[in-house]
């Protein structure tokens, strides 16, 4: 039974699949469009794209008056190749039905505007809308909705369907937000996210563009200038033209930059950058926008804030005024709002097509303007070759790489490499090749970020790199690259030594040829190179290439050179002031109560007394043994000893006094001496010597004073210079100044204070580097030294007696003052 069950059931579906494919099965054929629709307003210029299937898109602008949209897994051989739409808008659609380098099929679109308006792209169910808004006029008569079928499926003329790329799984609607009151031109930036309700209604009632000014009068040609200045003290810039000048300006963020783009202009201007830095300007660029018709020259100025501004024409240019003011602009300043919608209507770059999936990854806005490229030249003159922007801009003082791209916003997981590097070269505009054996995947999520830091992050995360020739990258990885730079350089320096070898002489005339022999080498000489040497002639002989002999020339020239002398007089100044004074005193007595003066005691003992105050002699020893008193000393005459002995040294002044009884047993001897000396000294050293540039010099004056000594029964003299020594090295800068590497010595001889027979040495030195004008004097250092001494001889306990002291002590006082100064004066001497 259950067999019977089995073999029905397989034949009701054979069956079935006899008859036809179920609805289900039929709608997973590929996608297409299907029909292009045109509805013309009193505002806009909307076209639909009707698709068999849900879609997902890209888009940018390669021109100002191009717009191009592709449509992966799309198929659009249904529909005509061309489209004339024939408004105000837009002129016509190409349709183009393309296949991948991975097969899939790809859509595109090729929008060509009338003339510069701003547009909306947002998807809806399975159509695209291209919303494109009239520019306001005052005498525009409003007109109904009329819309018309452009080109549909069944036309006789469309073109037989062909194969197309599986189908994908359902897609997330994509969208770009509407576009406010100013009118930007297109700029390269990718907006794709999910659309929104609001951003829907949005779209269907854009309110009014900016519309872009015509002034009336001859059109200018060409752009000539631009000047800053003020205007009733305000910042103001004059763009100068031939003419009056059709413009378009409007506000972009992220920085905050004004845009002024003139129509149908070339810029001649000399200067493409200027440094403004006053408020609310940073930076002025101008550059040539578009080269193809119609040209369009763009005016950047990058704001440090927002203010508002106005643009006077007049018939040779127009003027930019930034504050408020009398005279009006001639449209609305829509672009001054302060929400960032405004800055969102510019069109974008192309970025890597994407399947639509729940999962798609989404391409963020990244509103900025466009690089400014080179301007053109004149038809005269040839034009110069252009490097491709981004790729080989520096730091000057850095070194860096300096990213200048477009900013873009990339959002990949797992993205074949093959495919993102042909969405740079549309980024870009220039060609790329990829070397066999670059593949892989990316996934990567970057927002407003310059298209060649893009690249150049994806490079060295899968470690490739990039050579450029003209307009042409070639990705390979880095090993190959280096293999292929060493082979380069390796060929270019063995077509170098490939050439005919030449033999020069040179004789040498300040400069010694075996000191420039190994320099001339290291330097100037190729591999091949040689050098050969006559000392006797000072000549070097040189074999090597032409181009090598005429560095060698060059070098030799600039080495061979007279050396600069330099004159340098040192100045030693030693002075020298002392002065002493030296106060002492003498006294002694003697008394005596003998029969021979009769003036005894009366006393059985003692009978007679002795007393004698001159202990000590004047000229030192001791006392007779028969207890008289010593021959005089000291002072002529007087006492024959002393009890207090302490004159000056050395006196040369004295006083002395003697005074005694009538009987003669009672006398009294004093002397008062004194000493005093004062003494100036100056001692002035005036060492000079000449030496060349950067060579050492030598100079000594002064006394080698003999020692002689003793050991093992042998003498030995040796001499101890006590010399006054400058040594110097000096070098000229290209300053006129000269270094000076000093070592001055002043070291004499001091017999005053023998030891032994042999004099010591007072030495006095500095070692410096100094740096002097030409014909200058410094002082390079200087010693001042102070001796205070006081001395006191005294007899003790009597000399703390107040008043009374004074007798029994004398006093030296000394004060000696030395001071050392070295001064230096170079001078250059001139030949």
């Amino acid at each position: 039974m259950r067999a019977k069950l089995a073999w029905a059931l397989l034949l009701a579906v054979l069956v079935a699949a006899g008859t036809g494919a179920p609805a289900w099965a039929q709608d997973k054929g590929p996608a297409a469009i299907t029909e292009i629709r045109q509805e013309s307003t009193n505002r806009s210029t909307r076209l639909t794209v009707d698709c068999t299937g849900p879609l997902a898109y890209t888009y940018y602008s390669p021109d100002p008056l191009t717009l191009v949209v592709d449509i992966p897994e799309m198929d659009a051989s249904r529909v005509p190749t061309r489209v004339n739409v024939g408004t105000k808008e837009v002129e016509s659609v190409r349709v183009t039905s393309m296949a991948r380098a991975d097969g899939r099929s790809l859509a595109r679109l090729e929008v060509r505007l009338a003339s510069l308006v701003p547009y909306q792209i947002f998807s809806k169910d399975k159509s695209l809308n291209l919303v494109f808004e009239r520019a306001a006029e005052a005498t525009a008569p409003p007109a109904a909705p009329a819309p018309a079928a452009m080109a549909k499926a069944d036309d006789p003329a469309a073109k037989p369907p062909v194969a197309a790329a599986a189908p994908e799984p359902a897609a997330v609607p994509a969208t770009v937000p509407a576009a406010p009151a100013a009118a930007p031109a297109p700029s390269d930036k990718v907006k794709w996210q999910p659309v929104t309700p609001s951003e829907l209604k949005a779209a269907e009632a854009p309110p009014a563009p900016r519309p872009a000014v015509r002034p009336s009068g001859p059109r200018a040609q060409r752009i000539l200038g631009v000047t800053q200045g003020t205007d009733m003290g305000q910042l103001s810039f004059t763009i100068k033209a031939d003419g009056t000048l059709r413009y378009q300006d409007f506000f972009l963020g992220n920085p905050d930059r004004l845009v002024v783009d003139f129509v149908d202009v070339v810029s001649r201007a000399p200067i493409r950058n200027m440094e403004v830095n006053e408020s609310p300007v940073r930076k002025v660029r101008l550059a040539q926008f578009s080269a193809a018709s119609p040209k369009v020259a763009r005016l950047v100025l990058d704001l440090s804030a927002r203010k508002p501004y106005r643009i006077v024409e007049g018939t040779d240019g127009v003027k930019i005024v930034f504050g408020e003011g009398e005279t009006p602009h001639p449209a609305p300043l829509a672009a001054l709002r302060t929400d960032t919608d405004a800055l969102e209507a510019a069109a974008p770059p192309p970025i890597a097509d994407a399947a639509p999936a729940a999962s798609a990854p989404q391409v963020l806005p990244a509103p900025a303007p466009a690089p400014l490229p080179a301007p053109l030249p004149d038809p005269q003159e040839p034009p110069a070759p252009i490097a491709p922007e981004g790729l080989q801009a520096r730091n000057l003082t850095t070194g860096e790489k300096v990213y200048t791209g477009h900013p873009i916003s990339l959002d990949f997981k797992d993205g074949d490499l093959q495919d993102i590097f042909r969405l740079f070269a549309d980024i870009s505009g220039l060609n790329i090749v990829v070397n066999p054996g670059v593949s892989g995947k990316v996934t990567l999520k970057l927002n407003e970020v310059p298209w060649d830091q893009a690249l150049d992050l994806i490079l060295k995360a899968n470690g490739l790199g990039y050579t450029l020739e003209g307009n042409v990258i070639r990705i390979a990885k880095l090993s190959d690259l280096q293999r292929e730079e060493q082979e380069r350089r390796k060929l270019e320096e063995e077509k170098a030594l490939a050439g005919n070898l030449e033999v020069w002489n040179k004789t040498l005339s300040y400069a010694k040829a075996t000191e420039l022999q190994d320099t001339v080498k290291k330097v100037a000489l190729s591999a091949r190179g040689t050098i050969t040497l006559d000392p006797r002639t000072n000549t070097m002989i040189i074999t090597d290439l032409p181009a090598n002999l005429t560095k060698a020339r060059d070098l030799i020239a600039d080495l061979d050179r007279a050396t600069p002398q330099v004159e340098i007089e040192a100045r030693i100044v030693v002075t020298s002031r002392n002065f002493t004074r030296d106060l002492g005193i003498q006294w002694g007595f003697t008394h005596q109560q003998t029969p021979q003066f009769g003036n005894t005691t009366n006393l059985t003992f003692p009978n007679s007394i002795i007393i004698n105050g001159g202990g000590v002699p004047a000229s030192g020893g001791i006392l007779p043994d028969n207890g008289g008193l010593s021959s005089a000393a000291g002072i002529a005459s007087g006492a024959r000893g002393y009890a207090v002995n302490l004159p000056a040294s050395g006196f040369n002044s004295g006083i002395g006094i003697t005074l005694g009884n009538i009987l003669g047993n009672f006398n009294l001897d004093l002397a008062l001496t004194a000493l005093e000396r004062q003494g100036r000294g100056r001692l002035l050293s005036t060492p000079k010597v000449t030496t060349q540039n950067n060579h050492a010099a030598e100079i000594k004056q002064g006394v080698q004073i003999p020692i002689q000594t003793v050991a093992n029964n042998t003498v030995t003299v040796t001499f101890k210079d006590a010399v006054l020594t400058l040594r110097v090295t000096p070098q000229i800068t290209e300053a006129n100044t000269v270094i000076l590497d000093l070592n001055v010595e002043n070291n004499a001889a001091d017999f005053a204070n023998l030891v032994n027979g042999i004099p010591p040495i007072n030495t006095q030195s500095a070692q410096t580097q100094v740096l002097v004008k030409d014909g200058a004097t410094a002082v390079i250092g200087g010693i001042f030294q102070s001796n205070e001494q006081t001395s006191q001889a005294s007899t003790p306990f009597l000399s703390k007696v107040p008043i009374l002291g004074y007798l029994f002590r004398n006093r030296f006082v000394t004060n000696t003052n030395n001071e050392l100064l070295l001064f230096i004066t170079p001078r250059i001497i001139k030949s």
